[in-house]
């Protein structure tokens, strides 16, 4: 079974918008409950990541 590894990249930067970590797009909250988290749990927040990081790069492009 492939084991989820933490999206974090080292770049923590939390002023994004609502909180969100520059780097991998999760809030302080997410970062912290990772490693407790459910698999299933952290497939969603792993697809919800992608919305985010995308809305960060659109933002930045303009």
């Amino acid at each position: 079974m492939k084991r989820n590894q933490s999206p974090c990249i080292d770049v923590c930067d939390f002023s994004g918008p609502k909180g969100w970590c520059l780097g991998c797009g999760r809030t302080r909250e997410e970062c912290q409950k990772w490693k407790g988290m459910k698999p299933y749990d952290k497939n969603a927040l792993q697809k919800e990541l992608k919305k985010r990081m995308s809305k960060l790069v659109a933002k930045d492009q303009k």
